[in-house]
């Protein structure tokens, strides 16, 4: 079968890091031009104006979008109403309602959208949702806590409005408990600790109400140094399990299921979201469960707002 033509929009760290490689390897794809005013990469047609990227350029059928959220709707719209299909870096936009909008263009035009979610492709998600299959939950905590200066370096858009703060790692954290969790939950409190020099927060803490009366909560935090932490920590009526590394290990009842790998522990995480594009292509599907959204969106809504010290890189 023959590759299909994609252009990616938005050369910045994730698509640098992520998108490119797994586009170069895999065999679905062809990474046919890029669009950006600061990015480029080697041997591939660059362009810094979208439009004129989708007039010059029919042949290219899809396009990835990895443009921080709030510009993104007009990319995402141009893109569908020219007929392509789009794929959405997470979050899949600044808003609900846009997604909404997004999704109801990408049907009446007849053209597949995916909001991808990587973290649900970490390599021990599946198993850990198989594991919980048909278990009663009793407790779930989930423990996010990186460092922002290693992590997002000079990316001043994150703690701008739009930008979701520490809800930009935290909201993979949610992709994870919405994928593996059989029943729904929604946010009951939180807590956003903002930075008096900024618009969005630097650490939260969330409380949830479970259906069958578990414990469910999760800490946020962009300030953590040395030892990081992507954990989620699970008890049941038939043991425990630990998800750790971002998804990609896990323990159940002490038991270690997966290798850590380090730096490579998430390789295989958008090679399988180009998969998972790839099929919805051929078929004209769309994915769009903004489920962990909705969770963010809450948790602004209900948010006790503290203000802490100012946040310096």
């Amino acid at each position: 079968m023959m590759s299909v033509k994609i252009a990616l929009a938005g050369i910045g760290k994730i698509a640098r890091d992520q998108h490119v490689p797994a586009l170069m390897a895999s065999p679905d794809w062809e990474l046919a031009a890029t669009v950006s005013r600061h990015g480029s990469v080697d041997g591939v047609q660059a362009y810094d104006d979208f439009d004129a990227m989708l007039k010059a350029r029919p042949d290219i059928t899809v396009v990835s979008l990895c443009m921080p959220p709030v510009p993104r709707f007009d990319y995402a719209k141009a893109a569908i109403l020219a007929g392509r299909h789009v794929m959405l870096e997470k979050p899949p936009g600044a808003t609900l309602s846009e997604c909404h909008a997004l999704e109801e263009l990408a049907r009446a035009a007849g053209v597949s959208i995916y909001a991808t979610w990587h973290s649900r492709e970490a390599a021990m998600v599946a198993p850990a949702k198989a594991w919980l299959a048909g278990k009663t939950l009793k407790s779930l905590v989930v423990t996010w806590k990186e460092d922002v200066r290693k992590w997002h370096p000079g990316q001043t858009w994150i703690w701008q409005a739009g930008g979701l703060g520490v809800f930009d790692p935290g909201i993979n954290a949610l992709s994870i408990v919405t994928e593996i969790l059989a029943d729904p939950i929604h946010i009951s409190s939180s807590e956003l600790l903002i930075p008096e020099n900024c618009e969005t927060p630097i650490a939260a803490s969330l409380t949830f109400t479970h259906p069958q009366g578990a414990q469910v909560g999760a800490e946020f935090d962009f300030r953590k140094e040395g030892d990081q932490f992507w954990n989620i920590a699970i008890e049941t009526d038939q043991g425990s399990m630990i998800l750790s590394e971002g998804g990609a290990s896990l323990s159940i009842n002490g038991e270690v299921q997966s290798a850590t790998l380090g730096d490579n522990a998430l390789a295989g995480e958008y090679p399988r979201l180009y998969a998972n594009m790839a099929s919805l292509v051929r078929v004209r599907g769309i994915d769009m469960d903004l489920s962990p959204m909705a969770h963010v969106a809450d948790a602004f809504l209900l948010g006790k707002r503290v203000t802490v010290e100012p946040f310096v890189e």
